[in-house]
């Protein structure tokens, strides 16, 4: 099931980018092309270790100021500036982006057609998309990894990757999801990004090789972080973020597990607390 995720108001949102760049991200005009001779080598890749400290901020102005070696932002409402102010800091920065799902209030929102847009998934002005149309899909997506390649990003947080195990209107399988989580990755890996696997703790094992690091949701509140040692036994990060328990709660199980824990509010502002 789907974890909580902050989702921005567009109400309040400030867009990083001018808003003709961004309508046309399907565009050579706006977006740059793969790297020439296809992926990098996978050494070329950063890659986050267990234990790397991190802070996840997708609401309000990026605080430079918290004491994390990774930074998780959104990818359209930060510019290149912002993370290049990071990186200056030493920081490494990860574009948040939405896979699985159409957002209203995306400036790319009118490329997705309307028979690929399922039912909604719980946020206002959200609906699930339909992952087996990789043919729609896979230009929408790879112009959004072509964005947070030109800001200068260092790894993409696809978000929603999960949809098969949700009522979206589509007859999802999990191949289907293996499929579509394989293309994302390919996608970030063609243009010198590292790719996290956004829960989906089901597919880790399959999954566990195509991805540099995991995000997750509330795996001890769940029981579920265990699930997680593939990807640190390959030493890769496991990024965790916990909303309803203290650090008391679940610190211990996060350092014998080798997890990069902090516990966050579900708004995902500034704040929050490490272990």
């Amino acid at each position: 099931m789907t974890r909580r995720r902050f989702r921005p108001d567009p109400r309040g949102r400030r867009l990083a980018a001018p808003l003709l760049c961004l309508l046309l991200l399907l565009t050579a005009a706006c977006s740059g092309p793969a790297p020439p001779g296809g992926a990098p080598p996978d050494g070329a890749r950063w890659r986050p270790e267990p234990g790397t400290t991190w802070q996840w901020q997708l609401q309000g102005r990026v605080d430079p100021d918290v004491d994390a070696e990774v930074y998780d932002i959104d990818g359209f409402e930060n510019g290149a500036a912002t993370v290049a102010a990071l990186h200056t800091r030493g920081r490494r920065v990860i574009c948040y982006l939405n896979a699985g799902a159409w957002e209203d209030f995306r400036p790319d929102r009118d490329a997705y057609p309307p028979s690929v847009l399922g039912r909604g998934n719980g946020w206002p002005g959200e609906r699930w998309v339909d992952i087996r149309r990789l043919d729609v899909l896979r230009p929408i997506l790879a112009a959004r990894v072509d964005m947070c390649a030109r800001k200068g990003f260092d790894a993409v947080e696809p978000d929603l990757l999960d949809g098969y195990r949700n009522d979206t209107g589509f007859p999802l399988t999990a191949a289907h999801q293996l499929a579509f989580n394989r293309t994302v990755a390919e996608l970030a890996h063609r243009r010198g990004l590292s790719v996290g696997l956004k829960n989906d703790l089901d597919q880790i094992p399959e999954l566990v090789d195509d991805f540099d690091f995991a995000v997750n949701e509330e795996c001890a509140e769940f029981g579920e972080c265990a699930r997680l040692s593939p990807f640190t036994e390959r030493g890769k990060a496991v990024l965790h973020a916990e909303y309803a328990l203290s650090t008391g709660e679940f610190c211990d199980t996060s350092r014998r597990l080798r997890l990069s824990s902090i516990r966050k509010r579900p708004a995902l502002d500034a704040w929050l607390r490490t272990c």
